[in-house]
């Protein structure tokens, strides 16, 4: 009997995978591999190692339970070549295979160096390649809003007839309240490591030990078993208050009423449809608000959804996109925490224990500094890449190139999402405790992201003034005497000259 080679990549931990589907048990030898060059080509978190190789290992057993043959690659087996294509190859070789089978990866560069193998979709996607480029074909505007609907009309979520549930489409003005710290927020279930895991979190030690981040405490969940228990958590502890204070940051509370699931949806221990439904179960049982179970869906359907579709829709180029010129260094303290500004020390502190921050941290805290200071795209996405434990390029490059820093040139989003200090002072606890000043705008001791906002607006303002949602902003500027113009001026190149400091040339109003 000829037999078929089943590649099971780490982030495809999932027994329904198409690849799994249309294999055989008594002819298939499943592949699996952990090796040096997904762990480093960027310096991942070491919790971030530690999840999918554990992740991993726990799937391959509960693969060789079910009664697939599985043939899996340590990281430090000796004769390890370090590379996917590589140790496919030693493994096919050594079981005499031609027949070789695999779920399309979901990042491009992964994708590009397995085209000699047959790939199949990956149906746990709702929506298809083919399906979101007939979508975008025929459209001026990607806005992500009219993707969402017909997701939802797809998907019959949170829908009455032909009509959405409650009659909106969009409960999201009604997720923006800021947040007080109550000492009871739920706390996500933290997993005891295993003997697996431990041996996981050893060899991250050693071979991974100089990368960013707090290795331990380790408390992901591994096993789809695992997933499950956070998602019942979440529908019962946290689903219910998700949404009023879905923006609101706190310097003493990592978690609020966020779901955490992301990590292990996208390795696959989690389904998103599956999680929808359960959501939208717990509206309909009237145990949440619309508002909750709407926002929360929306994330899936909607913005996980579209941020795939554009990714492979503009790939590979999308990844050099750099609408704004923006030209200077990534800061040490993107790595260090090491700042006087208190929003993106606690920011980073909470990323290197945790290997997560929540959207609003990551878009209107690290990404918003990045998108004012004019920080080089690509080295903010690389970070961001590196540092959370739910990022992969499909999902997070889109959302760094597009959504934060606004270098697809409005591609993704109608307007740069740049604020001051007052936005962040509105929404978390941070400000009370930094030592600058969120009122003042031009002294010493004001907040960087004050004279950076207007600075950001006077280096772009040919630009914005064409946009809709930017010209009040353009405006307001030209409405400042020129002696606050140039205070203001002064006062971002002290700034970015103290911060982040020049290497390359500063870049041109375009």
């Amino acid at each position: 009997m000829d037999q078929s080679l089943v590649v099971i990549l780490g982030d495809q931990l999932t027994e329904s995978i198409s690849s799994l589907r249309q294999a055989k048990r008594a002819s298939s030898i499943v592949f699996m591999a952990e090796v040096k060059d997904e762990t480093t080509y960027v310096r991942h978190h070491q919790k971030k190692i530690a999840l999918v190789l554990s992740a991993m290992r726990h799937f391959a057993s509960l693969l060789r339970q079910a009664g697939w043959t599985v043939d899996y690659t340590r990281l430090d087996d000796p004769l390890n070549t370090g590379s996917l294509a590589g140790e496919i190859e030693r493994t096919r070789l050594r079981h005499g295979i031609s027949d070789i089978v695999m779920t399309e990866p979901a990042e491009y560069r992964v994708k590009q160096a397995l085209l000699h193998i047959r790939q199949l979709e990956d149906d746990r996607f709702i929506c298809s390649h083919a399906a979101f480029r007939q979508w975008a074909s025929d459209r001026k505007e990607l806005r992500m809003e009219y993707f969402y609907r017909d997701m939802r009309r797809q998907t019959g979520l949170l829908m009455n007839g032909d009509d959405p549930e409650g009659g909106k489409w969009n409960f999201d003005s009604e997720n923006r309240k800021p947040a007080k710290s109550s000492g009871t927020m739920p706390v996500p279930p933290h997993f005891e490591p295993d003997v697996t895991t431990r041996e996981v979190i050893q060899l991250v030690a050693k071979h991974f030990g100089s990368h960013f981040g707090d290795l331990e405490p380790f408390w992901f969940a591994v096993t789809a078993e695992q997933a499950a228990q956070a998602l019942e958590h979440f529908l019962n502890h946290v689903l219910p208050k998700f949404g009023e204070t879905q923006d609101a940051m706190l310097q003493d509370e990592f978690f609020l009423h966020h779901s955490l699931l992301s990590p292990y949806i996208n390795l696959g221990l989690l389904d998103p449809l599956d999680v929808c439904l359960r959501a939208e179960d717990q509206f309909r049982q009237g145990r949440i608000p619309l508002a909750s179970a709407e926002g929360f869906i929306r994330q899936i359907i909607g913005w996980r959804e579209y941020i795939r579709g554009i990714y492979w829709l503009k790939m590979p180029d999308y990844a050099h996109s750099n609408a704004l010129a923006a030209k200077r260094p990534l800061p040490d303290f993107y790595w260090s925490g090491e700042t006087r500004m208190n929003c993106i020390a606690q920011v980073v502190k909470q990323t290197k224990q945790e290997a997560y921050a929540h959207h609003i941290q990551r878009l209107m805290i690290t990404g918003n500094f990045a998108l004012l200071a004019g920080i080089e795209p690509h080295a903010v996405h690389e970070w961001y890449l590196a540092v959370y434990a739910d990022a992969y390029e499909w999902v997070e490059l889109p959302n760094t190139v597009g959504m934060a820093l606004h270098a697809d040139g409005g591609l993704l989003g109608s307007k740069p999402y740049a604020a001051s200090g007052n936005y962040i002072n509105r929404m978390s606890d941070y400000c009370g405790k930094c030592t600058y000043n969120v009122k003042e705008r031009t002294s010493p001791d004001a907040c960087p992201f004050n004279a950076l906002y207007w600075d950001f607006i006077a280096r772009h303002k040919s630009r914005f003034a064409r946009n809709a949602r930017m010209a009040q902003m353009v405006r307001s500027y030209e409405n400042f005497a020129d002696d606050e113009k140039q205070r203001i001026a002064v006062r971002a190149e002290t700034i970015l000259t103290t911060l982040v400091p020049w290497q390359l040339a500063p870049a041109k109003d375009c």
